[in-house]
């Protein structure tokens, strides 16, 4: 059975993330409040973060905005869509 948690992004009872995505103190907060269901939400999130905002994740740089933008994803206001950013169009 997987491990459950009270989710902090989606408000209910879910199984939990299997992993500590991070190796820092949002890492542990991720693992112990956090539904696999809202890391899914944020890996195609985030995917659009580093494309729009071109980020080098491996720079330190690079990583302080994405852990930034994971904190407000799921324990702030929202993570926000970067300024210039476009939808795709439908097809």
């Amino acid at each position: 059975m997987p491990r459950m948690v009270k989710c902090a992004k989606l408000g209910k009872d879910l199984p939990a993330i299997p992993y500590k995505p991070f190796s820092n103190e949002l890492g542990q907060r991720i693992y112990d409040n956090v539904s696999m269901e809202a890391w899914k939400g944020w890996l195609e999130f985030s995917k659009m973060i580093v494309n729009e905002y071109r980020l080098d994740l491996t720079s330190a740089e690079g990583q302080r905005l994405l852990h930034e933008q994971a904190e407000k994803y799921f324990f702030g206001e929202g993570a926000q869509m970067p300024p210039d950013y476009v939808a795709p169009a439908a097809k």
